[in-house]
């Protein structure tokens, strides 16, 4: 019982924030033109790595679905400073996360967030315009995303809370019943225990949440119930900051497409400055959000909130469910000029559109669809298939043949 109390705290603390974060989103999706995007990060210059930072903040991307958006701005002829300012900041953040960290975490996290996404991927890029330039990247002609049918307030709702919901809704699930599973069973100051040092806990955290995948409002429950165990704030900031950025699966696809230097560069302004925002936070000594007093005390959740949380969920099932059964869902046979071929890294819908985008303007290309959850890309017309493998691997992906 004391699981269920905690996962429903948590889950109504942050469910009403997260539905209203990913409305949008979906608004931003569907009015704000992909040009928008790309027109300003072109120049190398650092005009553009602070736009770049600014434009990625609010987007909902993860640092799995950041990948293929940066190699396809990098595609676009945006600068690599602007690239990597791009793949700093986004996942770090987005308008659904810095709306759930307040509900959760209070204003200053929620505040300082954004601010230290837009630091770091700021900083970032500079540094990759002094010191990588140049990068291994190989740019192809870039093709524009497909176009989405229905009307604007049908695609804004599909993928708010359909396409969204696919991409992160498992991850978030997981991350709140951590979170519920962190309050039940670990001990009380278990972190004052054994690293009573905030930095020492900062690199425990570092170790952790590195090569680990967490989305941006995933890792939020997590952080909340760690620093009810004793962990310091500073230490939770590394964990909301550093785990969202970065994935051991991003760190080889980023060095294979952008270069070794342009990697070292990238991970260690994840890290440095993640470790000083963390110190700085300790040292001004930020409070947080009065839930966790309510968790504690194990307060009951309002009608309201029990209801967002229970809509949150249902959406989420019902995406999840659509996903899963997409692999099983009976394939008509290919017709003559139809080939399937396997593509393996492919985790939600931006990668199935970085997938496309990156084949669609191959000559003999005539329709190219992309299936997340069975690893497939299908073309239809009489394309080369080295082309493809290339367009494919240079999109970050692992071509893997036909099927």
């Amino acid at each position: 019982m004391n699981f269920i109390h905690s996962f429903l705290a948590v889950t109504g603390e942050m469910a009403p924030y997260l539905l209203l974060g990913f409305l949008i989103a979906g608004i931003l999706h569907v009015f704000v033109p992909r040009t928008f995007y790309n027109k300003y990060l072109s120049g190398d210059n650092p005009l553009s790595v602070l736009y770049a930072a600014l434009l990625g903040i609010s987007l909902p991307l993860c640092s799995c679905g950041v990948i293929p958006t940066a190699i396809g701005l990098k595609n676009e002829k945006a600068s690599n400073g602007a690239v990597a300012s791009f793949l700093i900041a986004t996942p770090q953040t987005g308008i659904d996360s810095i709306l759930a960290t307040y509900s959760v975490l209070g204003l200053g996290f929620a505040v300082i967030r954004p601010v230290a996404a837009l630091v770091t991927g700021v900083c970032g890029g500079l540094l990759v315009n002094r010191f990588a330039r140049e990068s291994s990247a190989q740019s192809m002609e870039g093709g524009t995303c497909t176009v989405e049918s229905g009307s604007k307030l049908f695609r804004v709702l599909r993928y708010a809370f359909f396409e969204m919901m696919q991409d992160i809704g498992g991850r978030l699930t997981v991350g709140l019943i951590l979170a519920a599973l962190i309050q039940v069973a670990v001990p009380d100051e278990f972190f004052l225990h054994f690293g009573s040092e905030p930095l020492l806990q900062m690199l425990i955290i570092l170790i952790v949440a590195v090569p680990m995948y967490i989305c941006s409002t995933g890792s939020i429950p997590v952080a909340a119930a760690l620093m009810l165990k004793g962990l310091s704030p500073g230490a939770a900031f590394v964990m909301l900051m550093a785990g969202p950025a970065v994935n051991l699966a991003s760190i080889l696809v980023v060095r294979k497409s952008l270069g070794t230097r342009f990697t070292i560069i990238y991970l260690s302004v994840i890290v440095v400055f993640s470790v000083l925002f963390g110190l700085g936070i300790n040292a001004a000594g930020l409070s947080v959000n009065p839930i966790h007093e309510h968790l504690h005390a194990h307060e009951g959740i309002s009608t309201f909130k029990l209801i967002a949380a229970i809509l949150l969920f249902i959406l989420i099932a019902f995406a999840l469910t659509m996903k899963f059964l997409e692999r099983f869902r009976r394939r008509e046979t290919p017709a003559a000029d139809t080939t399937v071929f396997k593509v393996e890294g492919m985790h939600c819908s931006h990668c199935e559109a970085a997938v496309v985008r990156a084949v669609e303007n191959i000559p003999g290309v005539e329709k190219a669809d992309a299936s997340a959850p069975r690893g497939t890309l299908t073309i239809k017309g009489t394309a080369d298939e080295f082309m493809i493998r290339a367009a494919v691997e240079n999109a970050g992906y692992t071509f893997k043949g036909s099927e």
